[in-house]
């Protein structure tokens, strides 16, 4: 980082409001070279700086040890956007990081900033909830591999019939296996024919257990999914059909499935009634809950669930963060 170097010759903070920028803009080349992936010509034009500028930022950040594993240069806009979400909210905790243009990048960023928040509160004997999503499967390359032969993982919602490497039983799989430990599977769809066969299957030794296991986790790792076609729930033929009637009900997405309106309280919709997932307000019972989830797109939903208060943390990122605070 620029600024003023201790007598060991290490950096200090810097001392100035050049220094401060000028540290901003490294940090912000760093995060978006190293971690979002995107090339030196696509930064500058991001950034509004020469390329060459930005070559010779790299070029430094190699050689003085700014960039290790973490990027360990503190954004001051992401900052002050996780501090007013913190307050907006009533959350615990808030990481917010840099927007990226492309919609699969941002998913990535998101999830592995949302594994490493969760990596650091990880311990033996914990019950561990996940949900699906592309956004939660790239979490799990910051899962530190280690035994922790005490705790157990649990889906906390049905699945979908076709795999695409993010469904709930992949992810919680997935989760399992980072830390040796067993892992339990609500192993029927996320919505059944009718509210009566909702009910049976229930009574079902298998899916009930997996279901208390749920309701008694001590951390949950969710997402969450808006109304257009980005939407992989969406994109279900049981959704697709009702999708019309939901919208007409005043829906703006789905958490763990269950369908909510603006102001974050389930819809009264039929579907609703045949969801197979631990509920929102069961949700709101897990000591570390945490929704990561980002882009535009998502924004109300995002806003619905914090207004319902069903999470504790939030990992999203810049432009979300700021419509978040729009009133």
């Amino acid at each position: 980082m620029t600024g003023t170097r201790d007598r060991n010759g290490q950096a200090g903070q810097p001392s100035s409001v050049d220094e401060i920028e000028a540290a901003q803009i490294r940090a912000r080349v760093a995060w978006l070279y190293f971690i979002g992936g995107l090339t030196q010509q696509d930064i500058a034009d991001q950034l509004g700086l020469t390329r060459l500028r930005i070559n010779k930022i790299l070029g430094q950040l190699r050689t003085d040890g700014s960039v290790r594993i973490d990027i360990r240069l503190p954004m001051a806009d992401c900052v002050e956007l996780e501090q007013r979400l913190k307050e907006r909210y009533g959350l615990q905790g808030v990481s917010v990081v840099p927007s990226l243009p492309d919609d699969t990048d941002q998913q990535r960023v998101i999830g592995e900033a949302a594994g490493a928040l969760l990596d650091r509160h990880l311990s033996n004997g914990m019950g561990i909830g996940v949900g699906w999503g592309k956004t939660l499967a790239a979490g799990l390359k910051r899962i530190s591999a280690r035994p922790l032969p005490d705790s157990w993982v649990t889906s906390i919602m049905g699945g979908v019939t076709r795999g695409s490497g993010a469904s709930t039983f992949e992810v919680a799989t997935g989760y399992a296996r980072a830390i040796s430990a067993d892992c339990y599977y609500i192993a029927a769809p996320i919505y059944m024919p009718t509210p009566e066969s909702r009910t049976l299957l229930l009574s079902h030794h298998g899916i009930g257990e997996t279901l208390r296991r749920a309701r008694l986790v001590d951390v949950a790792l969710v997402s969450c999914g808006d109304m257009s076609d980005r939407s992989l729930l969406i994109q279900t033929q049981t959704v697709t059909e009702n999708r019309d009637s939901l919208i007409a009900a005043g829906a703006v997405g789905d958490l763990l499935g269950v369908f909510l309106d603006a102001e974050g309280h389930p819809l009264d919709h039929p579907l609703n009634e045949r969801v197979l997932s631990l509920s929102p307000q069961e949700l709101k019972n897990v000591k570390f809950s945490l929704l990561a989830s980002g882009g535009l797109h998502k924004v109300p939903i995002i806003r619905a669930i914090l207004r319902g208060g069903y999470v504790k943390r939030l990992v999203t990122d810049e432009k979300c963060a700021a419509a978040l605070l729009e009133r």
